[in-house]
């Protein structure tokens, strides 16, 4: 390989390298710096206010009640959250890819839309839809014989409401994925496997479940990602409540540094927040290449 190959590799690269060092690098190590401190309102108005604490920030996260109910609210949100929304985006894809489908262009428009929309538009639509007295929601269980739920009052039905108002509203971005990856996968094996005499459920199992597998995987880690980053459904929709039970690790930080002011605890709690969802993708992809998926 001629010796200026490798340059002229390393200076098409340099603009992307530039843009990720400026946008992901520089505030991973400001909040990495910051959160050894313990930078607050005080040292934003006097630089000299601030003072290293070393790690204090994390022990005294490790030891807040309320850090680790945030933690398992978003734990929830995303263990429940990210299959359904896979599920759901999966069988909306099939399908439209199907060949008995009509309307397609519709439908798939349809899907895609509350995607390009403001998620404080449609979250205060649907607080309206789930109102305990005036929702159309409860208008319809009421029409049925049920007792009107409080859906966003209730802490056992407030954080479920959440999941299903970010699935509906998520999911047609990742049925777009899908189904490009549907389209992608030759017609001439289902042909074969029907010829075989494989039913619709055999050639789903052995012919699209493992041709889509790099498709999975991708859909999965940025489904996981954007869900483990909820604020702005209970914020707009609950505030974090009823009982703090919609309050998630990113709405913490939230309060941390833009209620309280307390940056350096905020910048902890961010960093925590990346380790955990840098783990959790990593053993998913570890997971992904032990089955071979690529």
């Amino acid at each position: 390989m001629p010796a200026g190959t490798g340059l002229a590799g390393w200076l098409f690269a340099a603009p992307a390298l530039t843009v990720i060092l400026l946008f992901f690098g520089l505030p991973v190590l400001a909040a990495l710096a910051l959160s050894i401190t313990d930078f607050d309102i005080y040292a934003l108005a006097d630089i000299g206010n601030l003072r290293f604490i070393g790690l204090q920030n994390y022990l005294n996260l490790l030891g807040n009640p309320l850090f680790w109910k945030t933690l398992g609210n978003t734990l929830y949100f995303v263990v429940v959250g990210v299959p359904l929304s896979v599920l759901l985006s999966l069988g909306a894809a099939l399908l439209l890819n199907s060949k008995l489908g009509r309307f397609k262009g519709f439908f798939r428009t349809a899907f895609f839309a509350p995607v390009v929309t403001t998620v404080v538009a449609v979250a205060v639509i649907w607080r309206y839809l789930f109102h305990t007295r005036y929702g159309l929601i409860n208008w319809g269980l009421s029409a049925v014989g049920i007792d009107p739920i409080d859906w966003l009052g209730d802490p056992h039905w407030a954080m479920p409401t959440i999941i299903l108002f970010a699935v509906w509203k998520n999911f047609g971005y990742n049925m777009i994925i899908f189904l490009a990856g549907l389209q992608s996968i030759p017609e001439d094996l289902y042909e074969a496997a029907r010829i075989d005499g494989a039913s619709r459920w055999a050639q789903f199992r052995h012919i699209t479940l493992p041709m889509l597998g790099p498709v999975l995987l991708l859909v999965g880690i940025l489904t996981m990602a954007g869900y483990f980053q909820l604020f702005a459904e209970p914020y707009v929709m609950t505030q974090g409540g009823p009982l703090e039970s919609t309050k998630s690790v990113l709405y913490l930080m939230y309060e941390e540094g833009f209620k309280w002011w307390n940056l350096g605890n905020a910048s902890a709690v961010a960093f925590l927040l990346f380790v955990l969802m840098t783990a959790v993708t990593s053993g998913l992809l570890w997971f992904a290449r032990r089955k071979g998926v690529e």
